[in-house]
Protein backbone atom coordinates (compact mmCIF):
# COMPACT_ATOMS: atom_id res chain seq x y z
CA UNK A 1 0.00 0.00 0.00
CA UNK A 2 1.76 3.10 -1.17
CA UNK A 3 1.45 6.39 0.67
CA UNK A 4 0.19 9.25 -1.43
CA UNK A 5 2.44 12.14 -2.24
CA UNK A 6 1.98 15.34 -0.30
CA UNK A 7 2.04 16.35 3.32
CA UNK A 8 -0.81 14.83 5.30
CA UNK A 9 -3.08 17.44 6.74
CA UNK A 10 -1.22 20.24 4.96
CA UNK A 11 -4.36 21.71 3.43
CA UNK A 12 -7.36 23.11 5.24
CA UNK A 13 -9.86 20.30 4.80
CA UNK A 14 -11.10 18.90 8.09
CA UNK A 15 -13.27 15.75 8.29
CA UNK A 16 -15.27 14.46 11.28
CA UNK A 17 -16.32 10.81 11.55
CA UNK A 18 -17.94 8.71 14.26
CA UNK A 19 -18.27 5.35 12.52
CA UNK A 20 -16.21 3.10 10.23
CA UNK A 21 -18.63 3.58 7.31
CA UNK A 22 -18.37 7.36 7.60
CA UNK A 23 -14.58 7.10 7.51
CA UNK A 24 -14.76 4.85 4.44
CA UNK A 25 -17.00 7.35 2.71
CA UNK A 26 -14.63 10.22 3.50
CA UNK A 27 -11.86 8.21 1.80
CA UNK A 28 -14.17 7.66 -1.17
CA UNK A 29 -14.95 11.40 -1.35
CA UNK A 30 -11.24 12.30 -1.19
CA UNK A 31 -10.48 9.80 -3.96
CA UNK A 32 -13.18 11.31 -6.18
CA UNK A 33 -12.83 15.02 -5.38
CA UNK A 34 -9.41 15.65 -3.82
CA UNK A 35 -7.01 13.06 -5.27
CA UNK A 36 -3.47 13.33 -3.94
CA UNK A 37 -4.35 15.88 -1.28
CA UNK A 38 -4.01 14.97 2.40
CA UNK A 39 -6.77 15.99 4.77
CA UNK A 40 -7.08 15.95 8.54
CA UNK A 41 -9.47 13.22 9.71
CA UNK A 42 -10.85 13.64 13.23
CA UNK A 43 -12.28 10.46 14.75
CA UNK A 44 -14.86 11.27 17.44
CA UNK A 45 -14.51 7.85 19.00
CA UNK A 46 -17.52 6.02 20.44
CA UNK A 47 -17.22 3.65 23.39
CA UNK A 48 -18.28 0.24 22.09
CA UNK A 49 -15.31 -2.04 21.37
CA UNK A 50 -16.40 -3.36 17.95
CA UNK A 51 -16.88 0.11 16.48
CA UNK A 52 -13.58 1.29 17.94
CA UNK A 53 -11.79 -1.71 16.47
CA UNK A 54 -13.20 -1.07 12.99
CA UNK A 55 -12.35 2.62 13.28
CA UNK A 56 -8.73 1.84 14.14
CA UNK A 57 -8.44 -0.44 11.10
CA UNK A 58 -9.99 2.24 8.89
CA UNK A 59 -7.64 4.86 10.39
CA UNK A 60 -4.70 2.71 9.24
CA UNK A 61 -6.08 2.73 5.69
CA UNK A 62 -6.53 6.51 5.88
CA UNK A 63 -2.90 6.99 6.92
CA UNK A 64 -1.82 4.73 4.05
CA UNK A 65 -3.65 7.15 1.74
CA UNK A 66 -1.59 10.06 3.10
CA UNK A 67 -4.19 11.57 5.43
CA UNK A 68 -3.54 12.74 8.98
CA UNK A 69 -5.72 11.07 11.62
CA UNK A 70 -6.54 12.68 14.94
CA UNK A 71 -8.17 10.30 17.43
CA UNK A 72 -10.39 12.00 20.02
CA UNK A 73 -11.73 10.18 23.08
CA UNK A 74 -14.85 12.27 22.65
CA UNK A 75 -16.96 10.20 25.03
CA UNK A 76 -14.35 9.42 27.67
CA UNK A 77 -16.19 10.98 30.61
CA UNK A 78 -18.29 14.02 31.58
CA UNK A 79 -15.53 16.50 30.73
CA UNK A 80 -14.59 14.83 27.41
CA UNK A 81 -16.98 16.80 25.16
CA UNK A 82 -15.73 20.14 26.49
CA UNK A 83 -12.09 19.10 26.11
CA UNK A 84 -12.68 17.74 22.62
CA UNK A 85 -14.56 20.78 21.34
CA UNK A 86 -12.10 23.16 22.97
CA UNK A 87 -9.15 21.34 21.44
CA UNK A 88 -10.73 21.41 17.97
CA UNK A 89 -11.89 25.02 17.97
CA UNK A 90 -8.71 26.40 16.38
CA UNK A 91 -8.73 23.80 13.59
CA UNK A 92 -12.39 24.47 12.92
CA UNK A 93 -11.94 28.21 12.63
CA UNK A 94 -9.02 27.81 10.20
CA UNK A 95 -10.63 25.17 7.99
CA UNK A 96 -11.80 26.22 4.54
CA UNK A 97 -13.72 22.98 4.04
CA UNK A 98 -15.42 20.69 6.56
CA UNK A 99 -16.46 17.14 5.65
CA UNK A 100 -18.87 15.35 7.98
CA UNK A 101 -20.54 12.00 8.11
CA UNK A 102 -23.50 12.43 10.45
CA UNK A 103 -25.44 15.71 10.39
CA UNK A 104 -27.83 14.28 13.02
CA UNK A 105 -24.99 13.90 15.54
CA UNK A 106 -25.22 16.39 18.39
CA UNK A 107 -21.44 16.43 18.53
CA UNK A 108 -21.21 17.41 14.87
CA UNK A 109 -23.97 19.97 15.24
CA UNK A 110 -22.05 21.62 18.09
CA UNK A 111 -18.88 21.69 15.98
CA UNK A 112 -20.77 23.28 13.09
CA UNK A 113 -21.60 26.28 15.27
CA UNK A 114 -17.85 27.02 15.47
CA UNK A 115 -16.70 26.61 11.89
CA UNK A 116 -16.40 29.45 9.39
CA UNK A 117 -15.75 27.11 6.45
CA UNK A 118 -17.14 28.21 3.12
CA UNK A 119 -17.47 24.60 1.92
CA UNK A 120 -19.42 21.92 3.78
CA UNK A 121 -19.53 18.34 2.50
CA UNK A 122 -21.88 15.66 3.84
CA UNK A 123 -20.83 12.09 3.02
CA UNK A 124 -23.08 9.08 3.37
CA UNK A 125 -24.02 7.78 6.79
CA UNK A 126 -26.16 4.99 5.43
CA UNK A 127 -29.90 5.26 5.01
CA UNK A 128 -29.91 8.25 7.39
CA UNK A 129 -28.63 10.32 4.45
CA UNK A 130 -31.96 9.83 2.67
CA UNK A 131 -33.82 11.25 5.66
CA UNK A 132 -31.35 14.11 6.10
CA UNK A 133 -31.77 15.24 2.49
CA UNK A 134 -35.56 15.14 2.76
CA UNK A 135 -35.61 17.09 6.03
CA UNK A 136 -33.17 19.70 4.71
CA UNK A 137 -35.20 20.13 1.51
CA UNK A 138 -38.40 20.67 3.52
CA UNK A 139 -36.83 22.88 6.19
CA UNK A 140 -37.70 20.40 8.94
CA UNK A 141 -35.78 19.91 12.16
CA UNK A 142 -33.09 17.24 11.98
CA UNK A 143 -34.41 14.06 13.62
CA UNK A 144 -33.32 10.46 12.97
CA UNK A 145 -35.98 8.45 11.15
CA UNK A 146 -36.51 5.84 13.90
CA UNK A 147 -37.20 8.64 16.42
CA UNK A 148 -39.40 10.79 14.22
CA UNK A 149 -43.05 10.93 15.20
CA UNK A 150 -42.46 10.98 18.95
CA UNK A 151 -42.63 14.00 21.23
CA UNK A 152 -39.33 15.84 21.77
CA UNK A 153 -37.76 15.02 25.11
CA UNK A 154 -36.23 17.50 27.57
CA UNK A 155 -32.75 17.08 26.04
CA UNK A 156 -34.18 17.69 22.56
CA UNK A 157 -35.73 20.94 23.73
CA UNK A 158 -32.50 22.11 25.38
CA UNK A 159 -30.50 21.26 22.28
CA UNK A 160 -33.04 22.72 19.82
CA UNK A 161 -31.19 26.06 19.29
CA UNK A 162 -27.95 24.24 18.39
CA UNK A 163 -29.81 21.89 16.02
CA UNK A 164 -31.51 24.84 14.34
CA UNK A 165 -28.17 26.61 13.94
CA UNK A 166 -26.64 23.48 12.39
CA UNK A 167 -29.52 23.20 9.92
CA UNK A 168 -28.99 26.82 8.88
CA UNK A 169 -25.27 26.21 8.36
CA UNK A 170 -26.09 23.19 6.22
CA UNK A 171 -28.29 25.35 4.03
CA UNK A 172 -26.41 26.91 1.06
CA UNK A 173 -26.02 30.69 0.95
CA UNK A 174 -23.92 33.30 -0.81
CA UNK A 175 -21.11 32.61 1.67
CA UNK A 176 -21.45 28.85 1.99
CA UNK A 177 -21.46 25.95 -0.49
CA UNK A 178 -22.95 22.59 0.49
CA UNK A 179 -22.22 19.28 -1.25
CA UNK A 180 -23.75 15.87 -0.59
CA UNK A 181 -21.65 12.88 -1.65
CA UNK A 182 -24.01 9.93 -1.76
CA UNK A 183 -24.78 6.50 -3.15
CA UNK A 184 -28.33 6.67 -1.78
CA UNK A 185 -31.46 7.47 -3.85
CA UNK A 186 -32.95 10.91 -3.25
CA UNK A 187 -36.48 12.01 -4.06
CA UNK A 188 -35.87 15.64 -3.14
CA UNK A 189 -32.73 17.72 -3.50
CA UNK A 190 -32.38 20.81 -1.28
CA UNK A 191 -32.20 24.04 -3.26
CA UNK A 192 -28.63 25.09 -3.97
CA UNK A 193 -27.07 21.83 -2.75
CA UNK A 194 -24.67 20.04 -5.09
CA UNK A 195 -25.14 16.27 -5.16
CA UNK A 196 -22.27 14.13 -6.45
CA UNK A 197 -22.44 10.35 -6.96
CA UNK A 198 -20.64 7.96 -4.64
CA UNK A 199 -19.75 4.85 -6.67
CA UNK A 200 -17.22 3.10 -4.37
CA UNK A 201 -14.48 3.73 -6.93
CA UNK A 202 -11.75 3.75 -4.26
CA UNK A 203 -12.96 0.46 -2.78
CA UNK A 204 -13.02 -1.25 -6.17
CA UNK A 205 -9.58 0.10 -7.10
CA UNK A 206 -8.04 -0.87 -3.76
CA UNK A 207 -9.54 -4.36 -3.16
CA UNK A 208 -10.62 -7.43 -5.09
CA UNK A 209 -12.10 -8.79 -7.16
CA UNK A 210 -13.26 -11.26 -4.49
CA UNK A 211 -13.28 -15.04 -4.53
CA UNK A 212 -16.94 -16.09 -4.66
CA UNK A 213 -18.20 -19.16 -2.78
CA UNK A 214 -21.20 -21.28 -3.74
CA UNK A 215 -23.24 -20.60 -0.61
CA UNK A 216 -25.16 -17.63 0.76
CA UNK A 217 -24.17 -15.10 3.42
CA UNK A 218 -26.51 -12.97 5.54
CA UNK A 219 -26.04 -9.39 6.72
CA UNK A 220 -27.24 -8.54 10.21
CA UNK A 221 -29.14 -5.44 11.26
CA UNK A 222 -29.46 -3.38 14.44
CA UNK A 223 -33.23 -2.86 14.03
CA UNK A 224 -33.81 -4.88 17.21
CA UNK A 225 -31.29 -2.79 19.17
CA UNK A 226 -32.89 0.48 18.00
CA UNK A 227 -36.30 -0.72 19.17
CA UNK A 228 -37.88 -0.98 15.71
CA UNK A 229 -38.22 -4.77 15.27
CA UNK A 230 -39.23 -7.36 17.88
CA UNK A 231 -36.33 -9.62 18.84
CA UNK A 232 -38.27 -12.92 18.70
CA UNK A 233 -39.74 -12.12 15.28
CA UNK A 234 -36.28 -11.21 14.00
CA UNK A 235 -34.79 -14.47 15.27
CA UNK A 236 -37.47 -16.51 13.52
CA UNK A 237 -37.05 -14.55 10.29
CA UNK A 238 -33.29 -15.18 10.27
CA UNK A 239 -33.88 -18.88 10.96
CA UNK A 240 -36.40 -19.16 8.08
CA UNK A 241 -34.21 -17.28 5.60
CA UNK A 242 -31.11 -19.26 6.50
CA UNK A 243 -32.94 -22.56 6.00
CA UNK A 244 -34.53 -21.49 2.71
CA UNK A 245 -31.29 -20.20 1.15
CA UNK A 246 -28.68 -22.51 2.64
CA UNK A 247 -26.99 -19.66 4.51
CA UNK A 248 -23.91 -20.51 6.55
CA UNK A 249 -22.47 -17.15 7.71
CA UNK A 250 -24.07 -14.18 9.44
CA UNK A 251 -22.13 -10.90 9.27
CA UNK A 252 -23.06 -9.06 12.46
CA UNK A 253 -23.85 -5.37 12.53
CA UNK A 254 -21.44 -3.60 14.86
CA UNK A 255 -24.34 -2.57 17.15
CA UNK A 256 -25.90 -6.00 17.55
CA UNK A 257 -25.87 -7.24 21.13
CA UNK A 258 -23.74 -10.17 22.22
CA UNK A 259 -26.79 -11.86 23.75
CA UNK A 260 -28.77 -11.72 20.50
CA UNK A 261 -25.84 -13.00 18.44
CA UNK A 262 -25.30 -15.90 20.85
CA UNK A 263 -28.94 -16.92 20.47
CA UNK A 264 -28.70 -16.69 16.69
CA UNK A 265 -25.65 -18.96 16.69
CA UNK A 266 -27.21 -21.54 19.00
CA UNK A 267 -30.70 -21.60 17.47
CA UNK A 268 -29.83 -21.26 13.76
CA UNK A 269 -26.40 -22.89 13.50
CA UNK A 270 -25.06 -19.89 11.62
CA UNK A 271 -21.41 -18.92 11.94
CA UNK A 272 -21.43 -15.43 13.45
CA UNK A 273 -18.78 -13.17 11.90
CA UNK A 274 -17.88 -9.86 13.52
CA UNK A 275 -16.24 -7.94 10.65
CA UNK A 276 -13.14 -5.86 11.41
CA UNK A 277 -13.94 -3.49 8.51
CA UNK A 278 -17.11 -2.14 6.88
CA UNK A 279 -18.95 -4.85 4.96
CA UNK A 280 -18.29 -3.21 1.59
CA UNK A 281 -14.56 -3.82 2.09
CA UNK A 282 -15.07 -7.31 3.55
CA UNK A 283 -17.19 -8.33 0.55
CA UNK A 284 -14.80 -6.78 -1.96
CA UNK A 285 -11.82 -8.58 -0.44
CA UNK A 286 -13.70 -11.89 -0.21
CA UNK A 287 -14.34 -14.69 0.04
CA UNK A 288 -18.05 -13.87 -0.18
CA UNK A 289 -21.17 -15.90 -0.92
CA UNK A 290 -22.71 -15.87 -4.38
CA UNK A 291 -25.88 -14.56 -2.71
CA UNK A 292 -25.92 -11.97 0.07
CA UNK A 293 -29.17 -11.80 2.05
CA UNK A 294 -30.11 -8.61 3.83
CA UNK A 295 -32.98 -6.88 5.52
CA UNK A 296 -33.68 -3.23 4.53
CA UNK A 297 -30.45 -1.38 5.28
CA UNK A 298 -27.67 0.64 3.76
CA UNK A 299 -25.96 -2.39 2.21
CA UNK A 300 -28.78 -3.02 -0.27
CA UNK A 301 -27.61 0.22 -1.92
CA UNK A 302 -23.87 0.03 -1.33
CA UNK A 303 -22.97 -3.63 -1.91
CA UNK A 304 -24.16 -3.71 -5.55
CA UNK A 305 -21.86 -0.72 -6.22
CA UNK A 306 -18.89 -2.22 -4.39
CA UNK A 307 -19.40 -5.59 -6.13
CA UNK A 308 -20.20 -4.34 -9.63
CA UNK A 309 -18.68 -6.61 -12.24
CA UNK A 310 -18.83 -9.70 -10.01
CA UNK A 311 -21.42 -12.48 -10.01
CA UNK A 312 -22.63 -11.74 -6.48
CA UNK A 313 -26.38 -11.23 -6.10
CA UNK A 314 -27.80 -9.08 -3.29
CA UNK A 315 -31.26 -10.15 -2.09
CA UNK A 316 -33.29 -8.09 0.36
CA UNK A 317 -36.12 -9.36 2.56
CA UNK A 318 -38.91 -6.94 3.44
CA UNK A 319 -39.86 -6.25 7.05
CA UNK A 320 -43.31 -7.60 7.84
CA UNK A 321 -45.40 -4.95 9.68
CA UNK A 322 -46.15 -7.56 12.36
CA UNK A 323 -42.46 -7.60 13.30
CA UNK A 324 -42.51 -3.97 14.45
CA UNK A 325 -42.55 -3.19 18.15
CA UNK A 326 -45.30 -1.17 19.80
CA UNK A 327 -42.82 1.66 20.38
CA UNK A 328 -41.55 1.80 16.78
CA UNK A 329 -41.84 5.18 15.08
CA UNK A 330 -45.04 5.60 13.02
CA UNK A 331 -42.76 6.20 10.03
CA UNK A 332 -40.79 2.97 10.43
CA UNK A 333 -42.68 0.73 8.00
CA UNK A 334 -42.86 3.34 5.25
CA UNK A 335 -39.21 4.26 5.61
CA UNK A 336 -38.00 0.65 5.56
CA UNK A 337 -40.19 -0.16 2.55
CA UNK A 338 -38.71 2.86 0.79
CA UNK A 339 -35.18 1.68 1.52
CA UNK A 340 -35.97 -1.61 -0.22
CA UNK A 341 -38.10 -0.19 -3.02
CA UNK A 342 -35.53 2.36 -4.12
CA UNK A 343 -32.64 -0.09 -4.18
CA UNK A 344 -31.11 -0.78 -7.60
CA UNK A 345 -29.66 -4.08 -8.80
CA UNK A 346 -31.05 -6.16 -5.94
CA UNK A 347 -33.40 -9.14 -5.86
CA UNK A 348 -36.43 -8.47 -3.68
CA UNK A 349 -37.75 -11.22 -1.43
CA UNK A 350 -41.16 -11.29 0.20
CA UNK A 351 -41.21 -10.99 3.96
CA UNK A 352 -40.83 -14.41 5.53
CA UNK A 353 -43.45 -15.61 7.95
CA UNK A 354 -42.21 -15.27 11.51
CA UNK A 355 -44.36 -16.90 14.18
Amino acid sequence: MSRRAGSAGSNSTLAFVESPVQLLNVLEWAHAHAPGAGLTLVVLSPTDPMTRGQLRRMAELARDEGHAVRWEEARGGPAAPFQTIGGLAGLLRRADRVVLGDPFSRYVQLLLTITRAADLVVVDDGTATMEFVTQLARGERLVRWHRKGGRPGPRDLVFAPVSSSARRRLTPSERRRVQIFSSMPMEETPAGVTVSPHTFAWTRARFGPPRITKGADMVGTSLVETGVVDGERYLEAVRSLAKAHGTTRYFAHRRESTEKLHRLAVETGLEIVRPDLPLELIARRGPIGRTILSFPSTVVHTLPLALVGTEVRVAVCDIDPDWLTETASPRAQGFLSGVTGKARDVHRLSAVTAV
